[in-house]
């Protein structure tokens, strides 16, 4: 999806991009509210190729979701079908775009340093690119593990296309899995903000990285990335006519979403780039 990511939007990607005022609604008043907003009339998705709405870039939030590959043994999150069937009933713009996509849905990698470790290597730069870099790692690395990481060292690592600081983040987050400095086994109890607390003592997670990781890994349902450029960008296409959307308007918006914000980002992602993406 940014990703995530969220999914961001690279501003050459132009199947990421939407057109200002050729958005689905006129833009609502700040104090109107999400319900209000979603209850205006909606015209098709922007199409490909045009500008994207500005939207403030954070440097994390430059990341960008990996594309979708054979993931053996994918989970369909058991509470997809009963998140959509809520989420069309309160959203009118969901209501049309849910059904676009099929049986599409987010997946989960299962493998905790796998996750975190693609997600470091998609940091500001594009997919393509991310890709490229991540197959390298696989290849030199074939088991993907934080013992196989740590062998390979920072030279290798970087070898492979990484800055140099981001292989030594890979390093350092190989070292706290392997160090069992991370409660791997206790996350799927621990909520989501304690998740993100630990996550983000490791160098080069953050936030937007930790969400993903919630979003992606431990398929919380109601994630909400307001660092993602690509979800700011996609409200403001599908909600406000393409105009520059602040934090505090995304989250009203989102607001009408809850329980189920996970499943509402993830088709927002998807109105900006059809291609499912997963960590």
């Amino acid at each position: 999806m940014n990703a995530a990511a969220r999914k961001t939007v690279p501003p050459a990607a132009p199947a990421k991009t939407a057109a200002a005022g050729k958005a689905a609604a006129p833009r609502p008043a700040k104090a109107a509210g999400a319900a209000k907003a979603a209850a205006k009339p909606v015209k098709p998705a922007p199409k490909a190729g045009a500008r994207a709405a500005k939207a403030p870039a954070l440097p994390e939030a430059q990341a960008v979701p990996l594309p979708v590959e054979a993931v053996v043994d994918a989970v369909r999150p058991a509470y997809w079908d009963e998140a959509c069937a809520d989420l069309m009933k309160r959203d009118r713009i969901l209501r049309k775009m849910i059904p676009t996509y099929g049986p599409a849905h987010l997946i989960s990698r299962g493998d905790p340093f796998i996750t975190l470790a693609r997600s470091v290597v998609g940091q500001q730069i594009s997919v393509k690119a991310a890709q490229t870099v991540w197959e390298r790692l696989a290849a030199l690395c074939p088991r993907l593990t934080p013992a196989q990481m740590l062998k390979a060292g920072h030279e290798s690592l970087a070898g492979c296309g990484l800055s140099r600081r981001k292989a030594e983040y890979i390093v350092d987050l190989a070292e706290h899995f392997k160090a069992g400095r991370v409660h791997v086994g206790s996350w799927a109890e621990m909520d989501d903000e304690a998740v993100i607390a630990e996550l983000t003592q490791i160098r080069g997670i953050g936030r937007w990285t930790a969400e993903m990781f919630l979003m992606f890994n431990l398929m919380r349902p109601n994630v909400l990335p307001l660092d993602d450029v690509g979800l700011i960008n996609a409200i403001s296409a599908n909600y406000f006519s393409g105009e520059p959307v602040t934090r505090s308007e995304a989250r009203e918006v989102a607001a009408n979403w809850e329980p189920w914000r996970t499943v509402a980002t993830w088709y927002m992602w998807r109105s900006l780039d059809p291609l499912p993406v997963t960590y």
